[in-house]
């Protein structure tokens, strides 16, 4: 019975949240809380001077900033909305997740949290200019509120477990490896956190007011084919570096809470239903991969 939960827990997860999305997306405020435990178990598998950055790192870096402002150029002779929706896929940092589901895949955990740190504070430096220059022309993004926005809702979440667990193995190796080796605590918990997710985006998208459909259609499109692109790509560009599954959730596993939220406040809101959207295709892909391990293992 337990291997066949852990087979399917996440596509469960994943029809419960869009079933009962009204009472679940409630639940969305503990969202931070699950993360940081579920961080804290994966961080006792890693120690500090596992984590710095590589060429690997910085080729992520390049292709979620250069990579996001050739989306939205490309795309905004189509479509000035389209275009922000596709940026926004991009340009949003990774996961802070994105560790838990590297570590339940096998991947380089150290590889992954190295690359979350990196990519969400230069997000919150990075982000305000690329925001004011492609916003609304009645919008701008101030640097100092956007950068404080993204470090309190994003930093703790990152550093502070990664603090706990170094602090733990000092005081008390036996707890520590205690909690090391319930690893499989943090797989149910993404199941939880997971279910409470995808309930939010699909209040999310169902609260959507815009009668063109054609353009969402297009957007939701949008977001899957970059969805795709990015879990291949950054898969591709991990291969090189002995890094296949690190490179795959590094890039392709996106903060789409920040993105959204992001998007609302200097965008075009219909833009948000991108990274909205994606975070469904993403969890869809995650999905496949775990069931595919389990499955295998």
């Amino acid at each position: 019975m337990q291997k066949i939960l852990q087979q399917y827990l996440l596509i469960i997860a994943m029809v419960i949240g869009i079933t009962l999305y009204k009472p679940l997306s409630h639940l969305f405020a503990i969202i931070p809380y699950s993360l940081a435990v579920m961080l804290f178990i994966t961080y006792t598998r890693i120690s500090w001077v596992d984590i710095h950055l590589s060429k690997f790192h910085y080729l992520l870096l390049s292709i979620q900033y250069i990579g996001s402002i050739a989306v939205y150029l490309l795309l905004l002779p189509v479509n000035r909305i389209l275009a922000q929706a596709a940026l926004m896929c991009i340009l949003a940092p990774t996961a802070t997740s994105a560790p838990v589901v590297a570590g339940i895949l096998g991947g380089s955990i150290s590889t992954v949290a190295s690359y979350s740190i990196i990519s969400n504070l230069s997000t919150a430096f990075i982000t305000p200019f690329i925001l004011t220059f492609i916003g609304n022309s009645n919008e701008t993004a101030p640097f100092f509120p956007t950068f404080w926005y993204i470090f309190q809702r994003v930093m703790p979440v990152l550093i502070l477990p990664f603090a706990a667990a170094i602090t733990l193995k000092k005081i008390s190796p036996k707890t520590h490896e205690k909690i090391r080796s319930a690893q499989i605590v943090s797989f149910y918990l993404w199941g939880i956190t997971l279910t409470i997710v995808i309930a939010n985006v699909t209040r999310f998208v169902v609260g959507q007011g815009s009668d063109n459909y054609l353009l969402e259609i297009l957007i939701g499109i949008s977001a899957l084919i970059i969805c795709l692109l990015q879990f291949f790509t950054g898969r591709k560009i991990g291969f090189k570096f002995d890094k296949t599954i690190a490179g795959g959730q590094g890039l392709g596993q996106k903060n789409t809470v920040l993105a959204i939220w992001m998007t609302q406040a200097y965008l075009n809101p219909i833009a948000s239903l991108g990274p909205g959207l994606y975070a469904l295709w993403q969890n869809l892909v995650n999905s496949y991969q775990i069931w595919k391990k389990q499955k295998e293992e």
